[in-house]
């Protein structure tokens, strides 16, 4: 399977990241440093970077103008897969979201000034970013409605706003901080994109959320935040005034290639935990686990599954990098709720292969399974994406659910302005 996306740049790189992860990385997952704060286990990450830099491995993803191969999103989602076998691999590697997609938006719509003082601290890994775009009054399933402004006085803007799961934000040297500085357009050009550094007076960290009973800290926390009265010069706008929106689709379209071979690389590791489990594990005396025909029935849904979903994201990865992602709509919807979905079911049946044992932190199964629900919700909610897929299939039909709703809406309110 591998060899249908292969290039010579994977068949070089991948035997080496792997080795790297497994050597370097796996030795690091023990009960004490998954349980604790990030924080706990992080100066040794940082060890682990510079041999990564010794490697050559360093910032794959990056252009070849700031030091790296200017992979291809099929590329480095192939890349990616193996990275996140373990829990460290793409922060050790500074893919880590929302860096990694912090830099892409950056590298391509940043003015120079940001791209020196921030872009290039932020690629060799000096620094840390957030993305801030998530409000608790609003639904996240539908980012144009926001109560975060950006109003301009002189030539700065000044923001006001509530915004929750600013994932990383504990530690980042600044945020891109989506707000509607353009109250008065259409609702898909009302907001920006604005870089605002956490230093900035008016700035403040509310508290790290507590996700499945653990708040966490530096990277690995989802925050809450207020920015009050927060002045920053107008040019730290990021691409054009009132393209926060189209700017936040962009990024999400690779992002979700980025999140679903993560998604790959964490249901390959459990499906090879379960094996190893099954086959190491006596029922009996010369009786292993795996002689169980429901296990068998785990190991084959599994394999098939996952083998299933790495077909359809690099498949999309590979439309993404020749026709844009505006063009794939559908394939990323699809990659997006399906992927997370297989992930979610295998780690499942690995930690009941495991048994007691996989409910503890001594195996990774159940670090994963409460990190990982999320992935049904964030970047879309799998309805979201279910439902966008669904009315695109219909319309190919010749019914057109959006412009019916449209209609109907504007036919009800015609009755009542009538009554």
């Amino acid at each position: 399977m591998e060899d249908l996306f292969a290039t010579e740049r994977t068949r070089q790189l991948l035997p080496r990241i792997r080795e790297f992860v497994e050597t370097e990385l796996y030795p690091l997952e023990t009960t004490e440093n998954l349980t604790h704060d990030f924080s706990y286990v992080e100066p040794v990450l940082q060890q682990k970077r510079q041999l990564v830099k010794q490697a050559g491995l360093w910032g794959l993803h990056l252009p070849e103008e700031d030091g790296g191969l200017n992979l291809t999103l099929c590329e480095f989602g192939q890349i990616s897969e193996v990275l996140a076998s373990s829990p460290f691999g793409h922060f050790v590697f500074n893919t880590q979201a929302p860096d990694i997609g912090n830099t892409e938006l950056m590298h391509k719509y940043a003015p120079t000034h940001l791209k020196e003082q921030y872009l290039k601290p932020l690629m060799n890994g000096d620094i840390r970013s957030c993305f801030s775009m998530t409000e608790p009054e609003f639904a996240g399933s539908n980012p144009v409605r926001m109560g975060t402004m950006a109003e301009k006085d002189g030539s700065d803007y000044v923001i006001n706003g509530h915004k929750w799961f600013t994932s990383s934000a504990d530690g980042a040297a600044f945020a891109i901080v989506m707000a509607v500085t353009n109250p008065d357009a259409a609702p898909h050009r009302r907001a920006s994109q604005i870089l605002v550094p956490m230093n900035t007076p008016g700035v403040r960290l509310v508290r790290n959320i507590p996700i499945m009973g653990h708040a966490g800290d530096s990277w690995a926390s989802h925050a809450e935040m207020r920015y009050d009265d927060v002045r920053v010069p107008q040019a730290n706008l990021i691409g054009p005034e009132g393209g926060g929106f189209l700017l936040a689709q962009e990024r999400l379209g690779p992002g979700r290639i980025h999140h679903c071979m993560r998604f790959i690389g964490i249901a390959e590791r459990s499906f090879d935990l379960m094996c190893r489990y099954a086959v190491s594990r006596e029922l009996d005396e010369g009786k292993a686990l795996g002689e169980m025909q429901f296990i068998q029935g785990f190991i084959a849904e599994s394999r098939a599954e996952i083998d299933a979903a790495r077909l359809l994201v690099l498949r999309t990865a590979k439309h993404i990098d020749e026709r844009g992602a505006a063009a794939v709509r559908d394939e990323i919807s699809m990659i997006k709720f399906s992927t997370a979905n297989m992930m979610l079911r295998v780690i499942d049946r690995a930690i009941q292969t495991h048994g007691a044992l996989g409910m503890t932190n001594d195996v990774l199964l159940s670090y994963w399974y409460a990190h990982e629900r999320a992935a049904r919700i964030y970047d879309g909610a799998d309805e979201v994406h279910k439902s966008a897929l669904a009315r695109s299939i219909l319309k190919g039909y010749g019914l057109d659910v959006r412009k019916n709703s449209i209609t109907q809406r504007q036919s009800e309110n015609i009755r009542v302005d009538q009554s």
